[in-house]
């Protein structure tokens, strides 16, 4: 696969396809990473919900699988303040679910909790040395990241506006994931917190291509050959795809997770605050048409999932997140292997 229009992605991070396995937290598993790699892609393994004990497991079964480039991605957030009184009105809002459920209502509320970067993070990237680090809510703070660097990892994080992207750029980035509106799982927004000015991608990559130096990777509704050569046409050096993996029997979801990706329109997924406290795009369940997708009385992230859990364990299809990107209806049930090869061969064909 040495005809790529553009390489710089290809020799900057030393793959052979230009096509990162999205890291998503819960449904990606070693299993995933490896078989990406295999196939000649970027394997991501994400960190925001494993402990540092779990995070150490799975990079060493994926090291002790062969010497591809990994990726490993870290959510950089700031911890939100206390805010009980916050706490306590998502908590009430939620009481009627918890009566009809037979959900104690009056028990202690679970911890919801994603760690951000830190220093036992840092350590981790630096026992470890993956190929690259990426980052998904802005960067963490110059001392981490100058750690992260010294490693030789290269470094990406995620732009949903072109704002974004100049910031990460002058900020040390070595590639940036233009991650449009239609996109899957969080948004990676952390200049705004503004919705509405978020930017699909066909119109946030080119811009983005022409207002940075750094090789740029197109991210949001790519889930066919057809994304690739697309998102190749306007200017990215690679493209990184989500949801079409959780097709694979490598990924790990529920049962009702399960069934709404295989069910679900493709006009049947909206973002929504309801799960963590930060937008995240997902298929829309009963929490989210009788609450309202976005509900300013969710607390901050990442503390929204913590009152619903109860409910979770007794309904899951209506009270869990059901991540999925706009380009749901293009997953198909195959392999993360063989998804990734005929991605990357029928785009290649495409761009000759």
């Amino acid at each position: 696969m040495s005809t790529w229009p553009d390489t710089r992605i290809l020799d900057l991070l030393g793959i052979e396809v230009p096509i990162i396995q999205a890291p998503m937290a819960g449904a990606t598993t070693t299993a995933m990473v490896i078989a990406a790699n295999e196939a000649g892609a970027l394997g991501s393994m994400p960190a925001a919900a494993l402990s540092i004990e779990q995070l150490r497991e799975a990079l060493t079964t994926i090291r002790q699988a062969g010497t591809r480039p990994i990726n490993v991605n870290f959510f950089c957030h700031q911890p939100p303040a206390p805010d009980e009184a916050r706490d306590t009105r998502w908590k009430a809002l939620l009481e009627p679910y918890y009566r009809e459920l037979g959900a104690d209502f009056d028990a202690p509320t679970p911890v919801s909790n994603r760690a951000p970067f830190n220093d036992d993070a840092c350590r981790v990237v630096e026992e470890f040395r993956p190929e690259v680090v990426s980052f998904h809510f802005g960067l963490p703070e110059k001392s981490l990241l100058d750690r992260v660097k010294a490693t030789g990892a290269k470094v990406l994080s995620s732009a949903t506006t072109v704002e974004e992207a100049l910031w990460l750029e002058q900020h040390g980035c070595d590639a940036i994931i233009a991650m449009g509106f239609e996109a899957g799982g969080h948004r990676g927004m952390f200049l705004s917190d503004d919705i509405n000015s978020q930017i699909g991608l066909f119109a946030l990559l080119p811009q983005v291509v022409d207002a940075v130096s750094v090789p740029v990777i197109a991210a949001g509704g790519i889930a066919d050959a057809r994304g690739i050569v697309a998102a190749f046409a306007l200017g990215a050096s690679a493209v990184q795809i989500g949801t079409a993996y959780l097709f694979t029997p490598q990924a790990t979801v529920t049962a009702s997770h399960h069934h709404a990706l295989r069910h679900a329109q493709a006009s049947e997924t909206a973002l929504t605050n309801l799960f963590t406290g930060r937008p995240a795009r997902g298929i829309v369940n009963r929490v989210m048409r009788e609450l309202g997708a976005i509900n300013p009385a969710a607390p901050a992230f990442p503390k929204a999932g913590g009152a619903l859990m109860p409910l979770k364990t007794r309904d899951e299809a209506g009270f869990s997140n059901l991540w999925a990107g706009q380009a749901v209806r293009l997953g198909k049930d195959i392999s993360t292997c063989a998804l990734t090869r005929e991605l990357a061969e029928q785009a290649l064909a495409k761009l000759q």
